[in-house]
């Protein structure tokens, strides 16, 4: 199943993109990528959540991918947060030390608050 992807902007200067089903490598990266680079093309800095609460499994890709997008998102001064990672999702977070770098949030509305960082 490919993975389907829904965004919003709940409170002005943050992004939520909800992610549903497994991201695998491919036209999944390739599309969560595009999305993050787009953001960053549109308004600069950029700050973004990606909610995992519905995606059930990822590959070592979809990891390396959201490690990229939290590398331009950081370059062109804005911030990821993730948020409802559990499961396997959690586990492969954890198996390759993410969770150290990255700030994980059991919601997206937990991970919206004092987001984006102020001033902005």
């Amino acid at each position: 199943m490919i993975v389907k992807l829904n965004k919003a902007s709940p409170k002005q200067g943050v992004t939520v993109l909800q992610l549903t089903g497994s991201i695998h490598s491919g036209p999944d990266c390739r599309r969560l990528e595009q999305e993050t680079d787009s953001l960053i093309a549109a308004v600069g800095r950029a700050f973004v959540i990606l909610d995992l609460s519905d995606v059930s499994h990822m590959d070592s890709a979809a990891i390396g991918s959201i490690a990229r997008c939290y590398s331009r998102l950081k370059v062109s001064g804005g911030f990821l947060r993730l948020a409802g990672c559990k499961g396997m999702v959690d586990a492969s977070l954890r198996l390759t030390q993410l969770h150290k770098v990255l700030e994980i949030y059991p919601t997206a509305s937990a991970a919206m608050e004092n987001y984006p960082p102020q001033p902005f």
